[in-house]
């Protein structure tokens, strides 16, 4: 297949196109070139602008298109404008952040809800409470400008080596230097999550499988404890004598530090991250073990410094001692 990767250097489209090439497709990638990329020579790099002149697609035609980098519906509009209707299966990476919040666990593409339409600003700026609802719309713009036969991918927090973020890495790093380790709560936290080369593998099988519609991309299914988390990442790589120590959020938000832990939401109930994922697994989803993610971080990460916006340990200390 003749697969386009919309935004391909960079952690989930990387992780796309890398599984595109190791199944033998031909691959394309287009983005701004400012990503450093490590790809195979045999995948092929266009320049092009979201933003502007994506003029390097015109008269190109491919088996699908996977569009890893659509944050608001005038991305979609752009991106359909030049494809026309040349692109062949549409896929968008959404995220489960599209749903409003469920009123239980356990739910399903079924039983869970977009944010309203017209509910946000389509030119709003991105951050924590405009994210979810243009990412609704984007999957709207998917809909209308790529037909009923495209594919939305709703992915949980993702995880991995090569994440911009570094969400999971900070837990990595934290847990293997040891000590007394904060660790948000209440105990029943829930948290999901997706490591980015499974996430990869099965956008590339629904694009083989030419799967239509939606579907959300987390595991593990039904949710797991976040603190559970945490202790399995310990017991696989904290030096002897490490301690993790619950914190509430009600003192975390008193010390003014809740921006602090990265992969929690801080707030109950936490039903999306408690989502039913029968239908992923279904299509072929495949889990890796957790500590595989933990061993590819810890590969990536080598010894690089502390992020100065990473918890500082004078700030993990005041926060135990209250």
């Amino acid at each position: 297949m003749k697969i386009l990767v919309v935004g391909g250097t960079s952690f989930v489209g990387r992780a796309i196109a890398w599984s595109a090439w190791h199944h033998g497709h031909q691959v394309t990638v287009i983005n701004r070139g400012v990503t450093p990329s490590d790809l195979p020579e045999a995948v092929e790099h266009l320049v092009g602008d979201r933003q502007g002149d994506l003029s390097a697609l015109e008269g190109r035609s491919f088996d699908a298109t996977v569009d890893a980098i659509a944050y608001r519906p005038s991305d979609v509009d752009r991106l359909a404008d030049v494809l026309t209707s040349k692109g062949g299966q549409y896929i968008q990476i959404s995220s489960i952040s599209a749903y409003e919040e469920p009123s239980a666990p356990g739910a399903t593409e079924a039983t869970t809800t977009l944010w309203p339409e017209g509910g946000v600003d389509p030119d709003a700026p991105i951050t924590g409470g405009t994210y979810g609802p243009l990412k609704a719309e984007s999957e709207r713009a998917g809909w209308r400008r790529f037909g009923e036969d495209s594919t939305m991918v709703r992915p949980t927090y993702v995880i991995g080596a090569h994440d911009a973020t570094l969400r999971f890495p900070y837990w990595v790093e934290r847990v293997r230097r040891g000590g007394e380790v904060a660790v948000p709560g209440p105990l029943e936290g829930s948290l999901q999550y997706i490591d980015a080369r499974d996430l990869a593998n099965f956008v590339v099988r629904a694009a083989e499988d030419r799967v239509a519609g939606a579907v959300h991309v987390a595991g593990p299914s039904g949710g797991t404890r976040y603190y559970d988390v945490i202790a399995e990442l310990a017991a696989h790589l904290a030096p002897e004598g490490t301690t993790l120590h619950e914190v509430s959020a009600e003192e975390i938000r008193a010390a003014g530090l809740e921006g602090k832990f990265p992969l929690w939401g801080g707030h109950a109930p936490e039903n999306l991250t408690r989502l039913d994922s029968a239908l992923a697994l279904s299509l072929g989803l495949d889990l890796r073990p957790l500590v595989d993610s933990v061993d590819d971080v810890l590969e990536w990460w080598g010894e690089r410094p502390w992020p100065q916006h990473w918890l500082t340990p004078d700030q993990e200390s005041s926060l135990l001692a209250r």
